[in-house]
């Protein structure tokens, strides 16, 4: 008997990580990838004896990662993933020239947070940290591990009940500011929101997950960088002889769909060199708002999608630096004094803002085979508007605007770790950019957003673009603009999701036992619920949403909460 036969579209960690676990479960999968690499924007720079991360560089939520691995019946160690623990987590750059500390040491906490409030601030930053734990335990059992097929599913009883725990109504920011009295914890504390793309004040509060697992679990780094843990899922298919074939520099220029059995079927892709590829389903890792739009045949959603937020987009620059810079961590943040109309230049107006808010990696700090002997690779990355719109960056302006950045970086680096003017400028002894325009047209992402759709409430849950496509049948979807969402642990969490709902469509078999899709269930999404208590439930169930919907719409009115 022939295998089925799948087509992955993109070779980004989603892509990779479903190739890996369909071909685990019996398909002949092709992995059609238009660069010449392999990661995505999980993929490396190399500029002499320098090696750059290109995209992610803090490794979060590592039971994620553990646990793709042990799906695919191994370790992350023995995969040969070499994970250190990047210590301190940050250290945060204010204006006045004062350095906070973020460390996973309870003792370094209380020290760092006391300096800034007082005796009872570390009690304050406990409850903090619990309610950000309660975040981060219900988002990890009922959302990233769980499928939303409809608005129907946010009725699930188990989901529901928690929904208001969860604080998706208010911004991180307002949930920070109950348990924080000085605007320097309040920044110290919502920043992660960038993460996501997003405002701190626009972001829902739920996010405060993400400092926790930084603050509990710690932020780690594969030795090697980031694409190690993207490499190790190929190398596992070799290992294993997983029937996973690899097409690099293979663009491909439509998604094939045929009307001959009366509903819309995806029969395939065909590439740009004019080949035709045959399968019988196609899992699209390519950014869904770009997909929409160029692969699949005309269609309205395309429109819609277009109209939905995206994330902001960055400046990136790969400094190769010609002597080690002490005063830098291995990861650093550099926060405006103007906190709030930074964020509102970068995602109200798409713009740079005067005084960015901005990050700086050292990979050479853990790893010393990111850079020559006594010498640093650096990466700034500077959050800006996305490409496109009647505001926001405008073709043409870029080479001005990717000056104005770097001068703007420079002198906030100099100015805060001590250093005077054209001091470090002088240690760079070459320099790679990204841009909003490289981000775009190197990964076909949308605008130019490199963490794909904003994760406001409604683009999140059941308002998320699905991992099937509602009316195609063989097309799927994996990916940061996908459920759950962006960053490289969830696509992780999303090819799970994804894969076990190929299989449960294609042999009604349960793939992974934890998975909410269910075969012979009905797709709403109703889990645990009694036949005989159904209507009673359904009621409750939809009141509660609405209770949540009119809470959230009152937030966002500020007639609750104060933003």
């Amino acid at each position: 008997m022939s295998k089925p036969t799948a087509v992955v579209i993109g070779a980004g960690v989603g892509g990779v990580a479903v190739a890996t676990r369909l071909a685990k479960a019996g398909y002949k999968v092709d992995v059609y990838e238009k660069n010449d690499f392999i990661g995505g924007r999980c993929s490396l720079i190399f500029d002499g004896g320098y090696r750059f991360d290109q995209g992610p560089s803090l490794l979060l939520l590592p039971d994620l990662f553990r646990e793709t691995f042990s799906d695919l019946g191994t370790t992350l160690e023995d995969a040969g993933v070499r994970l250190v623990k990047c210590d301190p987590n940050y250290l945060v750059h204010f204006h006045d020239g004062e350095t906070f500390r973020l460390s996973t040491d309870l003792a370094v906490m209380k020290s760092e947070v006391e300096k800034v409030e007082g005796k009872d601030g570390f009690e304050r930053y406990l409850s903090w940290l619990q309610e950000a734990h309660r975040h981060y335990e219900l988002s990890v059992e009922h959302v990233l591990k769980k499928n939303f097929y409809s608005f129907f599913s946010l009725m699930r009883p188990s989901f529901l009940r928690h929904i208001l725990t969860l604080h998706p109504h208010v911004s991180i920011w307002t949930c920070a500011s109950k348990y924080f009295k000085t605007e320097r914890l309040r920044r110290v504390f919502t920043f992660g929101s960038m993460y996501m793309g997003m405002s701190p004040f626009d972001a829902p509060g739920t996010y405060s997950l993400l400092q926790y697992t930084e603050l509990a679990e710690g932020i780690w780094y594969p030795i090697g960088g980031f694409n190690a843990v993207v490499q190790a899922l190929v190398n596992l298919a070799k290992t294993q002889s997983l029937d996973v074939s690899y097409h690099l520099s293979s663009p491909v220029e439509s998604i094939n769909v045929s009307l001959s059995s009366g509903k819309p079927r995806c029969t395939g892709v065909s590439l740009e060199s004019g080949e035709a590829v045959h399968a019988d389903i196609v899992v699209c890792n390519a950014d869904l708002v770009y997909s929409y739009k160029e692969l699949l045949p005309k269609n309205v959603e395309a429109e819609r999608l277009d109209k939905k937020a995206g994330s902001c987009s960055s400046i990136s620059f790969y400094w190769s630096m010609s002597e080690k810079i002490p005063e830098l961590g291995t990861h650093n943040v550099f926060l405006a004094e103007h906190y709030e109309s930074s964020f509102t230049s970068i995602f109200a107006d798409q713009e740079l803002p005067v005084e960015p808010s901005f990050y700086v990696n050292v990979p050479s700090r853990v790893d010393s085979t990111a850079a020559p002997e006594g010498k640093d690779a650096i990466v700034v990355l500077v959050p800006v508007g996305h490409l496109g719109g009647p505001l926001g960056l405008q073709e043409g302006r870029m080479s001005k605007v990717v000056d104005i950045a770097r001068r703007r970086v420079l002198a906030t680096i100099e100015g805060r770790i001590g250093l005077s003017s054209g001091e470090f400028q002088k240690k760079i002894a070459h320099e790679i950019v990204n841009t909003p325009e490289t981000w775009r047209d190197k990964f076909n992402l949308d605008k130019g957003a490199i963490l794909g759709l904003s994760h406001s409430f409604f683009n999140v849950l059941s308002f998320r673009p699905r991992t099937k496509h509602p009316d195609i049948d063989g097309c799927y979807f994996v990916g940061a603009s996908t459920h759950p969402g962006t960053g490289v642990p969830i696509c992780l969490a999303g090819a799970k999701i994804t894969a076990g709902e190929i299989v449960a469509d294609a042999r009604n078999e349960l793939l992974y036992p934890t998975a909410i899709y269910k075969p012979g269930r009905s797709s709403i999404g109703l889990d645990a619920v009694n036949s005989s208590g159904l209507g009673m439930q359904l009621v409750t169930a939809v009141l509660a949403v609405i209770s949540a919907y009119a809470l959230w719409m009152l937030a966002t009115a500020g007639v609750l909460f104060s933003q």
